[in-house]
């Protein structure tokens, strides 16, 4: 039931949007009972984005959304493997990259709430 919402400066290419759905779903694996199996990721591209007033360096901001409640420990992990992937998959350096965090006690699916 994890969600992860991608909004990025960058243009992105299918390979790009492939690895980055990829690796997200090994990352999500930091939060424990959290698999791919269920992971729904958005990606948004071309977006505009000013981070400190600046739009000349690419940025990003990450939406991770769960059923359950978010623990801290396991959110530092799965930022740091965020910030990795996207300097890896996209040039993006970490201190230009923003992750929220929010966990939900109803989450619906399949004409059923979990």
């Amino acid at each position: 039931m994890p969600y992860i919402n991608l909004k990025t400066t960058k243009t992105l290419s299918n390979e790009n949007c492939e690895a980055i759905k990829t690796a997200f779903g090994k990352a999500i694996e930091c939060f424990p009972g959290k698999t791919e199996a269920y992971l729904m990721v958005g990606i948004e591209d071309g977006v505009k984005l000013w981070f400190r007033g600046d739009a000349s360096k690419d940025s990003a901001i990450l939406d991770v959304e769960l059923l359950g409640a978010v623990n801290s420990e396991a959110s530092e992990k799965m930022t740091v493997a965020i910030c990795e992937i996207l300097e890896k998959e996209l040039n993006i350096s970490p201190d230009r990259v923003y992750v929220k965090y929010t966990g939900y006690s109803d989450w619906g699916w399949n004409k059923m709430n979990f």
